[in-house]
Parts: C-alpha cells; sequence; structure tokens
C-alpha cells in the first residue's frame, strides 16, 4: 500500500511526512531533518492504549513500518489464550512464543504480510527468513523459556533502535 503517489507528491510538494492507517506507517523524509521516531507497544495482553507502554522506538525514513501482535486481538477458552492469527497449514490459531512482529520494509503492504507471516512461523523461523532477506529490517518480542520478555532485532536495524525508549 503506497500512501502517497510518487506524482502527488512533486504535484503538491510533500516530500516530509508520516501517515499511520490502523497501524501501518509510511514515512518519507524527515520531520524537521531528524528520523519518524515510532513507538512498538509493549506486548501486554489487552495493551488496547497505543503508545501507553513503549517496548522500544524505531527511526524510519523513507520506509514502511507495520507490527503484528497477539495481544490486542484474542479470545481465551478454558483457560487458552487463542490469538487472531491463523496457521493456514492448520486451520487453526498459531501458537508459539512469539509475541510481536515489527517489520520495515519499502512498502505497507509487505511490511504488514511479512510481519503476519512472521507471527505464524514462530521466532526461530522468523529470526532465519529474515536473515535471508535483508530487504527487511525486524524487531522481535518473545517470550523466553523462563516467561520473561525478551528481544531480537535484525543487525541492518542497530542504529535505527532504542529499546529502553530514550535515546
Amino acid at each position: 500500500m503506497d500512501i502517497v503517489l510518487p506524482e502527488l507528491e512533486s504535484e503538491y510538494d510533500v516530500w516530509n511526512y508520516l501517515v499511520e492507517i490502523g497501524g501501518e506507517v509510511r514515512g518519507r523524509g524527515t520531520k524537521a531533518g531528524a528520523y519518524w521516531r515510532i513507538g512498538i507497544d509493549k506486548p501486554v495482553d489487552n495493551n488496547l492504549s497505543p503508545g501507553e507502554t513503549l517496548q522500544a522506538i524505531i527511526r524510519i525514513s523513507d520506509k514502511a513500518l507495520a507490527t503484528s501482535g497477539n495481544y490486542r486481538k484474542f479470545y481465551v477458552e478454558n483457560g487458552i489464550k487463542y490469538s487472531h492469527t491463523i496457521d493456514p497449514k492448520t486451520g487453526y490459531p498459531a501458537k508459539n512464543q512469539l509475541l510481536s512482529a515489527t517489520i520495515i520494509a519499502d512498502d505497507c503492504a509487505m511490511a504488514d504480510g511479512i510481519a503476519t507471516a512472521c507471527m505464524v512461523m514462530g521466532k526461530e523461523a522468523a529470526v532465519e527468513f529474515i536473515n535471508r532477506h535483508p530487504e527487511f529490517s525486524a524487531y522481535f518480542v518473545f517470550s523466553d523459556n523462563s516467561g520473561k520478555f525478551s528481544t531480537w532485532f535484525s543487525d541492518n536495524l542497530k542504529e535505527y533502535i532504542s529499546e529502553t525508549g530514550e535515546e
């Protein structure tokens, strides 16, 4: 999804913008010479207020960003949490330790599709996939074997991320 077509940018002289629609973000240029700063929410169940509790801040320019996760859209039945993301191999909700997948790509549709695919793949397969595809940057939050939050991000994201929320 290209939010603003290149011919409209030149026609209306709009070269710096940030557009967010339903969690997908497209940033072009900069904000007063600085990269656009995008907050990544902490994947805590029922975190319904975007930006209230941040896990990280990612800086982008001329890129799109999308996050998929299992912390806002899920249901619990008989004490078991079921994600809204369906594994196409089984037809059932995806079950793995990955809590959220943020992908940076050239366009929103690709970022969103890859983020959702990573949520289905699970952490290990998603890391392997991202390492084979350097055209994407990724930030994953997952539950480690002790149940604590852990993170992983691709090497090409290191200079653009702050996990503490401070820069």
